[in-house]
């Protein structure tokens, strides 16, 4: 019984022991978090800024296109003018004469076909950051007529169904053929193979930096033009 009394007091008095973790380490832990936060800022800023990435920039500029066939780049918006006659007559007499002037609105587009880009079409400039392409000419659609929005007027004191059929009809082929000369005008094509520039200079910039080439220069000319200087 004494020997009970003597262990219970024994547990009792003893004082507990707690193993405290040194102070120097509790300090050091919130700096390494600190420095652990700041190196991954200064890589991330590294990687954004600095890294340039080892690979083909022309392969990348390449791959920018290969989903596309053409590329829509430029559309002319205009009115042509066309006029005709009409004359029925008997035995070689004209009796019943008419005209037709119609002014109807057409428009044309312009693409460029990427199929034709090729790696022949591309250089890479690697002092200057500078990618060099050369486009083929721009291929002009057949000019679309909106033959329903067209304001027509006819002309004489009695015009058959059939006279104003085949006068419209004139005037559609007349139409469709000055719009076509209209679509190669030198102003119009000049327009349009600068709309052409611009969008693959947009469409080839923004993808070499993704692909970690920074700030690279695209200089876009046409076969047969002046190429640019970097």
């Amino acid at each position: 019984m004494a020997n009970d009394v003597k262990n219970d007091l024994t547990s009792r008095t003893e004082p507990t022991i707690h193993k405290d973790r040194p102070l120097a380490r509790v300090q050091a832990l919130p700096w390494l978090i600190v420095i652990v936060l700041l190196a991954a800022v200064a890589w991330l800023g590294w990687r954004a800024f600095l890294y340039k990435e080892e690979g083909d920039p022309v392969g990348s500029a390449m791959l920018a296109f290969q989903k596309q066939n053409s590329l829509n780049v430029f559309s002319s918006r205009f009115e042509v003018v066309a006029e005709s006659t009409n004359a029925q007559g008997v035995l070689g007499i004209d009796i019943l004469k008419s005209r037709q002037a119609a002014i109807i609105p057409a428009m044309v587009e312009y693409r460029l076909d990427l199929s034709q880009m090729d790696r022949d079409r591309f250089a890479w400039n690697d002092a200057s950051d500078t990618l060099d392409v050369t486009l083929p000419p721009l291929r002009i659609s057949r000019p679309n007529l909106d033959e329903a929005a067209a304001k027509t007027y006819t002309q004489g004191s009695f015009v058959t169904g059939g006279a104003a059929q085949a006068m419209a009809k004139n005037n559609s082929q007349q139409a469709e053929r000055k719009a076509a000369e209209f679509a190669k005008n030198p102003e119009v094509l000049r327009l349009a193979r600068q709309a052409a520039k611009e969008a693959v200079r947009q469409n080839l910039a923004i993808p070499l930096q993704v692909a970690g080439y920074g700030d690279v220069k695209v200089n876009v000319h046409f076969d047969g033009e002046k190429k640019p200087s970097d």
